[in-house]
């Protein structure tokens, strides 16, 4: 095949700036955004600082990490901005919007924690940390439909890179923090105020939607696969030997750096990107500028919707059962994933780990959480198009997992700790990757970053119920003095999420079989899709 330039390219009506590159950018731009966007899951890395400074029990910690779970998963008005606003600045207004309250909730909680500003009430605490989880929601919208719409295709395997990166943030925000300020934590929320803010606001305009040239997309989207796993793989690497090992402030450097260089690699993708689209077959172009000179923005977004039989609405959605199942199924598994993460400093504690060792499970939580989102959603993905398993089936899998990782918990044996939170880490992952592709899948993805963040509200809901009336009401009744150690201060809440997510598991399961055949019309309705390009 001759090899076209440049200027041919322009000649047909498109700059490389309109070529496939551009998607690869967006695609880049998104996964350095996520991975400084996952400030919610280190609460348990500053958990015990709010606590001690602001003079907190137990049941208030929860009910402030409540405030976190409903800003960090209400993200319906993001989603609903994003639907409403003018296509081209669709992703920048509502990464800007995050940005500015991501500054707003960390800042005020950070002169809080230091002194600076008077120990606020608990109401206006709970706010600030509305505001700062809030900012998630609008950074994780504009990256994950962003990315489904420019890989419509290979929907699950862009959900499972957004959404792993995300889980991995944690990790790599913890890392950055402990090589320039050691284990000092009173600046953590300060530049978790700074850094996700100024990456969204230098990145926001390259996120956006491009057409599709109708190509092979797998190969380019393995390659941020492979740098993903050897990231999560050097991150999960460095945290054991950290754990160790003492290490120094020059070691502790050498690995931020490498860490860093394999973050920015996804730059080559870029131009490998730019590469392909400059040698595309003059009929593919040809085909591309006549869509371009002929799609409105619905006809765009319907060229987008191959796999999904219907277009809904937010309003549609919740008036089919499919809804509220899937809505059940994260009120079990995200609800007790998060009462889990948000207590493992006082469950360390109790069980006599060390604060460094409840600091590592944290740290290892982004890693397996990472696992499961970027695992699921890349298996789920390649199981569907090649056997036809339909991605529900995944949910009863993972959710009956996330049971068995609590019962280990509650056991209290030796390393039941580290076993149990790998178990409810990876499972909880995998909910953030399958939710949104099967919400896709069922509901369209005209108003999907609505209808996903609608969904994640049971998030938060679950977790309240677990975390603040089962978790904080138990080991504040079992605790002497606001301190309790012994396996007994959370045996009881443990084997109560245990059970609430096998019924999870056989709500899935129900959607499963309701699910099954609509499953074989999106599968076909995808293969004569790509027979076609």
């Amino acid at each position: 095949m001759k090899r076209k330039s440049p200027a041919t390219i322009a000649g047909c009506g498109l700059t490389p700036a309109a070529a496939v590159r551009n998607k690869w950018a967006a695609m880049t731009a998104s996964i350095w955004m996520q991975c400084v966007s996952g400030s919610g899951y280190t609460f348990g890395f500053y958990s015990q600082l709010l606590k001690s400074t602001q003079l907190y029990d137990q049941q208030t910690l929860d009910t402030v990490a409540f405030f976190k779970d409903i800003g960090g998963n209400a993200g319906v008005i993001s989603g609903a901005i994003y639907s409403s606003s003018p296509e081209a600045s669709r992703p920048r207004l509502v990464l800007a919007l995050g940005a500015v309250q991501c500054f707003a909730g960390y800042f005020f909680m950070w002169l809080s924690v230091a002194g600076i500003l008077h120990r606020p009430p608990v109401p206006l605490m709970c706010l600030f940390m509305l505001l700062a989880a809030h900012s998630l929601t609008f950074f994780n919208t504009a990256d994950v439909v962003t990315a489904v719409r420019n890989f419509p295709d290979h929907r699950g395997t862009a959900i499972g890179i957004m959404q792993g990166y995300l889980g991995l943030s944690g990790a790599i925000l913890i890392q950055v923090y402990h090589t320039v300020y050691g284990n000092d934590r009173s600046y953590f929320l300060l530049m978790l105020s700074l850094l996700p803010t100024a990456l969204a606001l230098l990145l926001m305009y390259f996120v956006k939607v491009y057409p599709s040239n109708f190509q092979d997309d797998r190969p380019l989207l393995n390659v941020f696969s492979l740098i993903a796993l050897i990231s999560a793989g050097y991150l999960m690497a460095f945290i054991i030997l950290e754990n160790i090992l003492t290490l120094g402030s020059s070691v502790r450097s050498l690995s931020l750096v490498l860490l860093l260089i394999l973050l920015i690699s996804p730059i080559s993708i870029i131009m490998k990107g730019h590469l392909r689209d400059s040698m595309l077959p003059s009929a593919a172009i040809s085909h591309e500028r006549l869509a371009l000179a002929n799609a409105d923005d619905s006809s765009e977004v319907s060229e987008l919707e191959t796999e999904s039989q219907e277009n809904l609405n937010l309003f549609q959605a919740m008036q089919k059962c499919d809804f509220w199942l899937l809505f059940i199924c994260m009120a079990c598994g995200m609800g007790s994933g998060l009462a889990t993460v948000n207590n493992i400093s006082q469950i360390g504690s109790s069980l006599g780990y060390k604060s460094t060792e409840t600091a590592t499970l944290v740290s290892l939580w982004s890693i397996w959480n990472f696992m499961g989102r970027f695992c699921t959603g890349y298996i789920s993905d390649h199981l569907f198009a090649s056997r036809g398993i339909a991605r529900p089936l995944f949910m009863v899998i993972t959710l009956a997992s996330m049971s068995v990782g609590h019962a280990v918990i509650a056991s209290g044996l030796p390393g039941a700790l580290y076993l149990g939170y790998v178990l409810i880490g990876v499972c909880y992952g995998s909910q953030w990757s399958l939710m949104p592709t099967i919400s896709s899948e069922i509901f369209g993805l005209r108003h999907l970053g609505t209808i996903f963040n609608a969904i994640a509200i049971a998030s938060p809901c679950g977790s309240y119920i677990l975390s603040v009336r089962v978790v904080g009401y138990i080991f504040d009744m079992e605790s002497h003095k606001g301190t309790c150690v012994g396996n007994h201060c959370f045996l009881l809440s443990f084997l109560i999420m245990a059970v609430c997510t096998l019924m999870g598991s056989g709500v899935a399961l129900a959607l499963f079989f309701r699910t099954r055949e609509f499953y074989e019309q999106v599968l076909y309705a995808r293969l004569r899709h790509l027979a076609v390009y």
